[in-house]
This record gives C-alpha cells, structure tokens and sequence, in this order.
C-alpha cells in the first residue's frame, strides 16, 4: 500500500476519533436533560475507534495516535521511516475534526470555546482539579496499557479479525478511568487539534500530553515483546489480518 493511501487512511481515521470522541463531550455529555455524561463519551472514543479501525485498518493499520506508532516502532512492529509521515497525518486529521467541530458548535447561542472544547489540563485545567504528578502518572500508565492491547491484539497469535473490539473496548475503558483527571489525552494528535481552537493555558499545558502519552506507549513497546517472548510478528501496517 503507497504511503499517500496509508497517510490519508490515518488523516481519515484520526479526523473521525477526534469528532466522535470529542463533538460528543462537546455537543453532547451535558445536553440538557438528555445528555450522555462522562459513560457516553468514553463509548463515543472506544466506538468511534472500533469503526475506523474495520473501516481503513487493512489501508493504514489503523494506528490514529502518534503514541502508538511510537509503541509499534520501539516494539518492532513498525519502520522508523514512516514515524513522521504518520504523526502529521494524524496531527492534520484532528485539527481538522477540531475546526469542524468548532464551526457546528458554534452555531448554538452562548457556545464559548474557553468553557468547554474537549481540552485536556492538569491543575486548574484539571476536570477534578488534579495535581500535575497526578495527571503526569495518569497519561503515562492508561497510555501504556492502552498500547499494550493494542499491541497484543495485533500479536500474530492472536485471534484475527477481533482486534479493533478489544482496541476499541480498551480505549474506552480508558476514558471511563481518566476523565475526571485530565480529560483523557493517551492520543497527542488528539490533544492537540482542540488546544489549537482554544489556545490559552489549553496551549500552554499541551506539553504533558505529548510527553507523557509518547512515554507510556514507548514503554509498552518494551515490555510487550519482552512479555510475548521471541515470535515472528507481523508489521502492523502490511498486512490486513493485523487488525
């Protein structure tokens, strides 16, 4: 597959977590009366990996998160040359699921982008007001085990077809944990597409959540193979039964 399919694969899927993940905690988790609360979104995140994973995984491999290209790099499961034409697809596709997103919610009176777009923080930024050690520890260790399903539902022992339900399912037990700490990043692409319509300390705070989630899915490239033990593994990206 040419990297112009696999980069647009992930330009695509990026841009399709980014609106459903973050337009339903926009648009959707406090709507009156009727609004679907941190369980919701945390299934709109999981949901909305699952879909683009079946939909464009055979394409791309269906990474969508700069932290787990990282991971599939430090595990052996993905070529350091292709790191960055990934991580600026997947920074391009959030920012403009970011920018969609603003244009719609803009459209309701009283919409104010600095009160609530999905931003993630630490400290005052902070959903629950949680310390930066806090949310540092947080996006560090639900990044790693995010990346360590990943990593062993794509095994080449494990059960083909299956992986985006269990990738899917683990990102949103992900967010159903860490919401309330810092709104849930384990994605940098993720972050950065809203802090960019928010700036701000939105801007300012981004660093942690490049930092942290890049570490915890690095070190999940570690330990998985050293956990799997030595096995001929499929590169993510080449063949479509990975995903």
């Amino acid at each position: 597959m040419s990297m112009s399919r696999r980069t647009a694969a992930e330009f695509l899927g990026t841009f399709w977590l980014v609106l459903g993940g973050c337009g339903s905690a926009v648009l959707s988790a406090a709507y009156p009366r009727l609004g679907i609360g941190f369980v919701g979104v945390a299934l709109a995140f999981g949901l909305s990996m699952l879909t683009m994973a079946y939909a464009v995984g055979h394409i791309s491999g269906a990474h969508f998160n700069p932290s787990v290209t990282l991971g599939l790099i430090v595990g052996g499961r993905f070529p350091a040359r292709d790191l960055l034409p990934y991580v600026l697809a997947q920074i391009a596709g959030a920012i403009v699921a970011a920018g969609i997103l603003y244009a719609i919610a803009s459209g309701a009176a009283g919409f104010g982008v600095h009160t609530g777009f999905a931003t993630n923080g630490y400290g005052g930024r902070s959903p629950g007001g949680y310390s930066l050690f806090s949310c540092l520890l947080a996006e560090i260790v639900l990044t790693f085990g995010f990346v360590m399903v990943v990593l062993g539902a794509t095994d080449h022992s494990a059960p083909r077809g299956f992986a985006p339900i269990a990738i899917g399912l683990a990102l949103t037990l992900v967010h159903l944990i860490g919401i309330p700490v810092t709104n849930v990043s384990v994605n940098p692409a993720r972050s950065t597409g809203p802090a960019l319509f928010v700036g701000g300390g939105a801007l300012s705070q981004l660093w942690l959540f490049w930092l942290a989630p890049l570490a915890g899915g690095a070190l999940a490239g570690v330990v998985y193979p050293v956990l799997a033990g030595p096995r001929p593994s499929r590169a993510v990206v080449a063949s479509p039964p990975s995903i």
